[in-house]
């Protein structure tokens, strides 16, 4: 029988520091061995929190979803359907569904934040409910900062960093579909630098769900690194792609090609600018040192295929839509987070005095975009 973790993952009190590194050492390793389980909670289970959920649960990890009540009401009543890249299979046990944090029980090693953006001040006072029972919170949002905003909110020792490139639509209440992974989809690190005991309990579950992770020294550079793979992505398929086309139909397209890969090298300039150089975590959706060190026409020839095995995997899969997230919003008609995914790149642009005309064209297409669009 598993056991629960949760002692392991407290935080260190003065004075036991090192038993409770032994401790949080001895519970990664049970992890790893399956012979512990977490608990987490998922707040702001929608397309993608219900695959991560739906995943660590199918594993035996103990989970708690958090959303809309048409969803959660559907998964209470015939389980969570995930389709996509995964397989296509339902999961009933080791989920908890709720409406609201209040309604959790018990307490938790892993809070996940996964609302949108413009969602997180209703998300995290709503929260306020649980916050005394979480040892670990994190936030798989888009965008950069919202870790210091979860350690204003939580306290800074309760807060890890985490990033992953992993995709998901909810097709409708109860069944979400798994759209997009990497070889290494997830990675965590301790905010202000190194990886911890803690950080290894948490890969170690999620790399028991399926997920391909690591932990990392320097959780930050990932961040800005995912922020510009995501803006890339996402600020050419508003911008390039409009309402009927998907992803491998403009990668397919030469030009499609050559305007994705103009859009990168605006970001990149700023990315290295900050003292950083690619690492393509993402791999091989972000394979930026080739955008970086190519020439041109090999790098264009390089997006192409990758449009290419897009189509091939979305045959495979059964995906259907094959857009980012900020893409499906336009699509649906929703308002999209463009301030949150393009425009820290153009703040960094300014102050380094850096000159980013694609970005900042492609940045304008999507405000002009997002000014019609219902909140």
């Amino acid at each position: 029988m598993r056991t629960t973790l949760h002692p392991a993952a407290a935080p260190a009190r003065i004075g036991d520091a090192g038993d409770v590194r032994k401790n949080r050492r001895q519970a990664a390793l049970a992890i790893i061995r399956g012979e512990t389980k977490m608990r987490f909670i998922i707040c702001g289970a929608g397309g993608l929190g219900s695959v991560i959920g739906g995943m660590l649960a199918r594993a035996g990890e103990d989970v708690t979803l958090v959303g809309r009540a048409r969803h959660m009401d559907a998964i209470k009543a015939n389980g969570l359907r995930i389709s996509g890249i995964y397989g296509d299979f339902v999961v009933r046990d080791n989920l908890t569904c709720v409406t609201h944090p209040r309604d959790a029980v018990g307490e938790f090693d892993l809070m996940i934040l996964l609302t949108k953006a413009k969602d997180t001040a209703t998300a995290l006072s709503e929260a306020q409910a649980i916050r005394d029972r979480v040892r670990m919170v994190c936030s798989f949002q888009n965008g950069v900062g919202k870790e210091d905003r979860l350690r204003e909110w939580a306290g800074g020792d309760k807060v890890i960093g985490a990033s992953t490139i992993e995709g998901g639509v909810l097709l409708e209440p109860g069944h979400t579909m798994a759209g997009l992974t990497t070889p290494t989809t997830a990675y965590f690190g301790e905010l202000d630098g190194g990886i911890t005991p803690r950080i290894e309990t948490v890969v170690a579950a999620f790399q028991n769900a399926g997920f391909g992770t690591r932990a990392v020294a320097d959780i930050r550079q990932v961040l800005w690194e995912k922020l510009m793979q995501i803006g890339t992505a996402s600020g050419w398929s508003v911008s390039t792609l409009g309402l009927p086309l998907t992803f491998p139909d403009g990668l397919e397209v030469r030009e499609g090609a050559v305007n994705y890969i103009a859009l990168a090298r605006d970001f990149l300039k700023v990315y290295k600018a900050m003292g950083y150089e690619p690492q393509n975590f993402y791999a091989p959706m972000g394979q930026f040192r080739e955008f970086d060190s190519l020439p041109l026409d090999q790098a264009v020839e390089l997006m192409m295929k990758v449009g290419v095995r897009f189509r091939e995997r979305a045959k495979a899969s059964g995906e259907t839509e094959g857009r980012t997230s900020m893409h499906q919003d336009l699509h649906r008609r929703r308002k999209m987070e463009v301030d949150v995914i393009l425009k820290p790149y153009l703040d960094q642009a300014a102050e380094l005095g850096i000159d980013v005309p694609v970005l900042q064209y492609v940045y304008g297409v999507a405000k002009v975009q997002d000014s019609v669009l219902a909140d």
